[in-house]
C-alpha cells in the first residue's frame, strides 16, 4: 500500500501544502508518534486498537464459530462499530456464505430480512460490549422470536461477542452459547481487526490471518516521520488541509467492493474527530459512479473538500467487445478495468486543474491482505490526526447523549436528556 500526496502540493493556492510546510509538520508528527507509541505500550484506552495485529488470536475466533457447520448465511446484530467493520470485510470479499447486518431498527427492513432467510441455516452473531445497546438487544429479541416461530432452536444457531459482564454475557452462560470477548481498550469504531470484525469473516471462510498480516505490515511502517509511514502521511496531511479550510473529506474508492469501506471510514472519521468545533466531515462517494453526480460539486462548488481516491492496482478484468458503432470504436479492444483507470486518472486531473486537493491511496488487491493494510492505515491516520488536532479521539460524548435520551423515552431510566425532547419547538407546515 502507498499514499501519493503529489496532488496536495500547491504553493500557488492558499489551500495547498508546500514541501517546506510538510517538513515543519513532520516535526509535530514525530512528537505525536512518541505519544501514540507510549499509549500503545501502556495499553491505554483507544491506543490499544493499534496493537490488535499482534494481540488478536485468529485461532480462538475460528474455534468459537467451529460448531456452525456449512451455514447459508450469517446475520450480525449490532450497530455502528459493532457491525460496520465486519460488513466492510464481508462486502469486499466473495464467499458462499451470505452476510447480513441488522444495524438499524427500521421495522420493515428487519421484517423483510427475516422473512427472506432460512433461519435453520443461518448463524446469528449478537455484538455489544455492554450488552445493553438498545437497538442491538431489541433486534436480537425480534430475531430470537422469529427463530422460535420457525421451529428453530435459537441457542443452537447463536453466538455472542460481548464484554466480561452484562446481559449478553449472562445469556451466553445461561444457554451455553459460544462467546467471544470484545477486547478491552478498543472503541467499537476501531475494532474491525478484533473479534468484533473478524468473526463474520471467519464464518464466511475468509483468511483472517492474512487480514492481520496486512495490518501488521502497516503497523511496522509507523515511524517518527510522515515520509516513512503511509498512515501518518494521510492523517497528517488531512489535518493540515483541514486547518487550511478543507473541512470535508470525500472518500471515493474505485471498486464497488469497497463501497462499505466508505461507510466505515465515515464513522471512524466523524465520531473520532468531530469535537470542540473541530473535525473534518466525511463524505461517501463511489468511483466512477459519483463522477456523474458528486464530482460537479467537488470541482466547481465550495473549495472546502479533500478528495481521497482509493483503488487496487491489480484486479480481475472484463474485455470490451469490438463494435462498429460510430463514436464507440475506441472502446473495442480495451477493458472495463482500462476504462475505470482512465476515469480515476481523469478525476484526479480534473480536480488538480481546478485547484482542488486530492490524495491517491493504492493497494495491490482487494483481498484479505490489502484490506488489512487499508483498514489499519486509516485507523492509525485517524489517531495521528487526533493527536495533531489535540482532540480526544477515543470518546464520543455526543453519541452517548443521544443514547441516554432514547433510553429515557422508552422508559429505561430517568435521564435528563430525555426531558429535552419535550422542549422541542414546532413550526408545522401542512
Amino acid at each position: 500500500m502507498h499514499v501519493d500526496l503529489g496532488n496536495v502540493l500547491d504553493t500557488a493556492s492558499v489551500h495547498g501544502l508546500s514541501r517546506e510546510s510538510l517538513e515543519r509538520l513532520d516535526e509535530r508528527v514525530a512528537a505525536a508518534h512518541d505519544r501514540i507509541q507510549q499509549g500503545r505500550a501502556d495499553s491505554e484506552h483507544g491506543y490499544e486498537a493499534l496493537n490488535l495485529p499482534s494481540r488478536t488470536d485468529p485461532a480462538a475466533i475460528r474455534d468459537a464459530v467451529s460448531r456452525f457447520d456449512d451455514p447459508d448465511a450469517i446475520v450480525t446484530v449490532g450497530i455502528g462499530g459493532s457491525a460496520l467493520g465486519a460488513a466492510t470485510l464481508t462486502d469486499a470479499l466473495d464467499s458462499d456464505v451470505d452476510a447480513y447486518y441488522l444495524d438499524n431498527v427500521d421495522p420493515e427492513a428487519v421484517e423483510s430480512l427475516l422473512g427472506d432467510l432460512d433461519l435453520s441455516k443461518t448463524v446469528v452473531n449478537v455484538v455489544s460490549r455492554s450488552g445493553t445497546t438498545a437497538e442491538t438487544l431489541a433486534n436480537f429479541l425480534v430475531v430470537r422470536e422469529a427463530m422460535a416461530d420457525a421451529g428453530v432452536d435459537w441457542a443452537d444457531r447463536t453466538f455472542v461477542t460481548t464484554g466480561e459482564e452484562g446481559n449478553l454475557h449472562d445469556l451466553a452462560e445461561k444457554h451455553d452459547l459460544p462467546s467471544l470477548p470484545v477486547p478491552d481498550g478498543v472503541p467499537g469504531r476501531f475494532s474491525v481487526l478484533s473479534t468484533v470484525g473478524l468473526a463474520a469473516a471467519a464464518i464466511c471462510g475468509h483468511d483472517i490471518e492474512a487480514l492481520l498480516s496486512g495490518a501488521a505490515a502497516q503497523e511496522a511502517r509507523l515511524s517518527d516521520s510522515l515520509f516513512d509511514s503511509p498512515a501518518y502521511a494521510y492523517g497528517a496531511v488531512s489535518y493540515a488541509l483541514a486547518e487550511r479550510g478543507m473541512s470535508a473529506n470525500a472518500m471515493m474508492p474505485y471498486a464497488e467492493s469497497l463501497e462499505t469501506f466508505s461507510e466505515w471510514f465515515a464513522q471512524l472519521w466523524a465520531e473520532s474527530l468531530g469535537k470542540d468545533g473541530l473535525g473534518q466531515t466525511p463524505l461517501r462517494a463511489l468511483g466512477a459512479t459519483d463522477q456523474h453526480s458528486q464530482l460537479q460539486l467537488y470541482r466547481a462548488g465550495p473549495n472546502d473538500k479533500l478528495v481521497t481516491l482509493v483503488r487496487a492496482t491489480e484486479r480481475d478484468d472484463v474485455a470490451i467487445p469490438e463494435t462498429d458503432l460510430d463514436g464507440l470504436a475506441y472502446l473495442g479492444g480495451s477493458s472495463l478495468g482500462d476504462l475505470l483507470d482512465a476515469e480515476f486518472e481523469a478525476t484526479e486531473a480534473s480536480l488538480v486543474a481546478a485547484g482542488r486537493p486530492n490524495v491517491r491511496i493504492e493497494i495491490d488487491r482487494v483481498d484479505e491482505y490489502g484490506l488489512g493494510e487499508l483498514l489499519y492505515a486509516m485507523e492509525a491516520a485517524c489517531v495521528m490526526y487526533g493527536e495533531l488536532a489535540s482532540v480526544d479521539t477515543f470518546v464520543q460524548p455526543a453519541v452517548e447523549w443521544g443514547k441516554r435520551a432514547a433510553r429515557g423515552l422508552l422508559g429505561g431510566g430517568d435521564f435528563e436528556e430525555a426531558d429535552a425532547v419535550a422542549d422541542k419547538e414546532e413550526l408545522v407546515v401542512e
